[in-house]
């Protein structure tokens, strides 16, 4: 699944780890994550797209 997190993240110029930290994960995980390397579960999902306040689909796109 490809996602947009990266621009996100740099729209709100935050960093990996600050963005690990608020979530309660590690930075290798937001690195797996916008690698395109890590599908995070739904419940991470939904903690990023609130983070950003935007429809998880506006960050994770579907390649199905």
């Amino acid at each position: 699944m490809r996602n947009n997190l990266r621009i996100y993240r740099a729209i709100e110029n935050i960093t990996q780890e600050e963005l690990a930290n608020e979530l309660g994960v590690s930075r290798q995980t937001i690195v797996a994550i916008e690698n395109d390397k890590y599908n995070p579960s739904l419940e991470l999902g939904f903690k990023i797209a609130h983070k950003f306040d935007v429809k998880i689909e506006d960050i994770f796109i579907s390649e199905i």
